[in-house]
């Protein structure tokens, strides 16, 4: 039987409804066998008092939800517009091809509906649960007629481009409704003479309490967008997450098998980062304290009969006690740099680039915030690279790039050195591999003798 328990500390003890309420346990009758909490009024309350939400808390999340909906109709508004594009070439194709001319069409054709698929799955996970992609899908007619993943790929293609157009649409047009008439009393009066005063197309206002009945049409916008744009928001992404999944055809073992190989790599990743924080405090701060401790014993044995020789060993352990704790810093800043939570990852780069030994440029564009574990794996490759650089490359000058789009961050650091970089040379490269396939990236190393370097990574913002 699971018994809960409600504590709170308050000055250093434990007080509550369980603390002083029995002398003996077998006096609670929480103990007893027979004891059902269900009809214990007072475990009732508590239940009923977890369970109730105030009206405030519920109206906020309605408008969170509400307006994550609205984020996910709006992205869903640009897919659909390219699937309507892609849509109309694929008719134009499809009544060419007896003439010749669809046939060389279909190849760029076909490579645009993969693309396109491929962009609304990396959306729909940005969003909920990740949509597994298939294998890759042909690109010759012939073969794509027969792949089921082209079928259904096509079958996405027709109900986005007409329901998830007109769906996205809605996502557009029903705030600018809302803003309109709820604001219009604000204007009302520079609207020309019998001009239409409402959304709908319908009315005209003459006075103040026509524009202020305006006003409910507003509140109806509203109310609308609350309740129901959560479930367009769905409906829109409804045949993605039917027809753009890997169907039971799919043989998974591979992504199975990656995945296992990621997720081994992440773990040896971690434990090579304790052991190197262990290495750290134990050859460097532990060290900086036990020496501190030493000198404050001998400074208080010494301090009646040596005044002058305590006063020097207390210097000494104060200036071994401010080198250990810079030298915490530094293992505290190895681990998450504080710089990424303060500055972003725009400014952290930047500091990174003031540091290097070779003159460095910092090309970033990246409009919304990653994932911090993104972010601070972005900012280790960068560091190791950069650190690279200085000491093997022989380089005058080096850039750093990063770009967020679509869901990725892809950053690329190039140099105008010597090249010949081998992963298995010892410099680190291993580890930023292992840092990078954790997150599902990828990376990208070409280093022909002579140079120049460029390394590229790929990174998923939200994992």
């Amino acid at each position: 039987m699971a018994i809960r328990r409600r504590h709170e500390v308050a000055s250093g003890r434990v007080v509550g409804r369980d603390a002083d309420r029995y002398d003996h346990p077998e006096e609670d009758p929480e103990n007893d066998p027979g004891y059902d909490p269900e009809n214990d009024p007072e475990h009732g309350a508590e239940d009923r008092a977890d369970r109730r939400v105030g009206p405030r808390d519920a109206l906020a999340r309605a408008l969170a939800d509400a307006s994550a909906a609205l984020g996910q109709l709006v992205g869903g508004l640009g897919t659909a517009t390219q699937a309507l594009g892609v849509l109309l070439l694929t008719a134009v194709t499809a009544l060419t091809c007896p003439v010749g001319v669809g046939l060389l069409m279909a190849p760029a054709v076909l490579r645009a509906l993969h693309a396109l698929a491929g962009r609304e799955r990396e959306r729909l996970g940005r969003h909920g649960p990740e949509v597994l992609a298939p294998k890759p899908p042909p690109t010759r007619l012939r073969p794509a007629l027969a792949d089921p993943v082209t079928r259904r790929e096509l079958r996405w293609l027709v109900r986005h481009a007409t329901v998830g157009l007109v769906l996205g649409l809605l996502g557009v047009l029903l705030p600018l409704a809302a803003v309109r008439d709820s604001t219009f009393p604000l204007w009302w009066r520079i609207v020309p003479d019998n001009a239409t005063s409402t959304s709908l197309g319908i009315g005209t206002a003459h006075s103040w309490p026509d524009a202020l009945a305006v006003v409910l049409l507003g509140v109806g916008w509203i109310a609308i967008l609350v309740g129901l744009t959560p479930g367009l928001a769905g409906l829109q992404a409804r045949p993605g997450r039917r027809f753009l999944a890997a169907g039971p055809e799919t043989d998974l073992s591979l992504r199975v098998a990656e995945l296992t190989a990621t997720r081994a790599a992440a773990l040896d990743a971690h434990a090579t980062e304790l052991r190197r924080i262990e290495r750290s405090l134990h050859d460097g701060t532990q060290n900086r304290l036990v020496t501190v401790t030493v000198l404050l014993g001998a400074a208080r044995r010494m301090v009646a009969r040596d005044p002058a020789g305590a006063d020097e060993l207390l210097e000494r352990a104060q200036s071994a006690a401010e080198q250990a704790l810079a030298e915490l810093r530094t293992v505290a800043r190895g681990i998450l740099p504080p710089v990424l939570a303060d500055r972003g990852l725009t400014g952290a780069l930047s500091g990174l680039a003031a540091q290097c030994a070779v003159p460095c440029r910092i090309d970033v564009d990246v409009p919304v915030r990653c994932a911090a574990s993104v972010e601070a794996t972005a900012y280790f490759v960068v560091a190791e690279a950069l650190t690279n650089i200085a000491r093997h490359s022989g380089a005058g000058h080096a850039t750093v790039t990063a770009r967020g789009h679509g869901g990725r961050l892809h950053l690329r650091v190039t140099d105008d050195g010597r090249g010949g970089a081998d992963e298995d040379g010892g410099s680190g490269l291993t580890g930023i591999r292992r840092r990078i396939a954790a997150h599902d990236g990828t990376l990208t190393l070409a280093s022909p003798a002579g140079g120049p370097t460029t390394l590229e990574v790929d990174l998923p913002c939200g994992s």
